[in-house]
């Protein structure tokens, strides 16, 4: 259980790190690592594929099932890997219809004899068509399925890895540059606070402006401070400061 706890401390770190990245990079705070240009161009045209792909399987399914009830009662079938039930086709119902009106009016009739014959052919129409529907979903449409259902779910995952790792590598560089920053500045401020210790303020020979209050910041250090800060000049000889101190 303490195990468990420290991994998901970590990972909360973690994606708290992701999201400031993330966030500041949209608000133009934060540097951003860009891929490689023929990556970013393989990239689009994954996502121009995987667009086309939704599209024309989408269209292909309302030529074939124009009714979305049936659509919608096939896509559960096929969730739920059960077996979708066979149906009629128009063509098939409209010949069946045709042969019983035929067989009411009668067969011998000129009516009824070209009622057999039209349902006749309506029927193998029908068979046609249902032979077309199953053909096209094996050979067409099973395979821009499965590239939306696996090989664009791999490529959605590693762009996702990807990405997570694009951002802690900005998230790490961004913490150097802050380090480096603050390792700088104290680097430049730390010649001038011994001077102004409690305890120092006598640092300066003849100066009775550092001399009154030992424990107080004199003004000829805050003068030092902000003269080696604006580049003015080294000020860490005993000579110049007091020179400073003096004025």
């Amino acid at each position: 259980m303490d195990f468990n706890m420290k991994k998901l401390a970590s990972d909360a770190g973690v994606f708290f790190s992701r999201a400031v990245q993330f966030t500041e990079e949209k608000l133009g705070q934060a540097e951003k690592t860009e891929l490689d240009a023929h990556f970013e161009n393989l990239l689009a045209k994954a996502d121009c594929t995987k667009n086309w792909t939704e599209k024309i399987l989408h269209q292909t399914e309302v030529l074939l099932q124009p009714n979305p009830s049936v659509r919608v009662e096939e896509f559960l079938y096929e969730k739920l890997d059960r077996k979708v039930p066979s149906r009629v086709t128009n063509g098939e119902l409209l010949a069946q219809y045709m042969v019983e009106a035929a067989n009411d009016f009668g067969p011998g009739t000129p009516y009824g004899k070209t009622l057999l014959k039209v349902g006749e052919t309506q029927k193998r129409l029908g068979g046609a068509e249902r032979d077309f529907m199953h053909s096209a979903s094996i050979n067409f449409l099973n395979p821009l399925r499965n590239f939306l259902e696996g090989d664009w779910r791999t490529i959605t995952k590693e762009r996702r890895i990807l990405e997570n790792r694009r951002l802690d590598l900005d998230a790490c560089k961004a913490r150097l540059k802050k380090a480096k920053a603050a390792e700088a500045k104290a680097s430049v401020i730390s010649p001038i606070i011994p001077f102004c210790t409690p305890g120092l303020g006598s640092h300066v020979r003849g100066s009775a402006k550092c001399s009154r209050d030992p424990e107080s910041v004199c003004t000829a250090c805050i003068a030092i401070s902000a003269a080696f800060g604006r580049g003015m000049g080294d000020f860490s000889t005993s000579e110049a400061r007091e020179q400073l101190c003096t004025v």
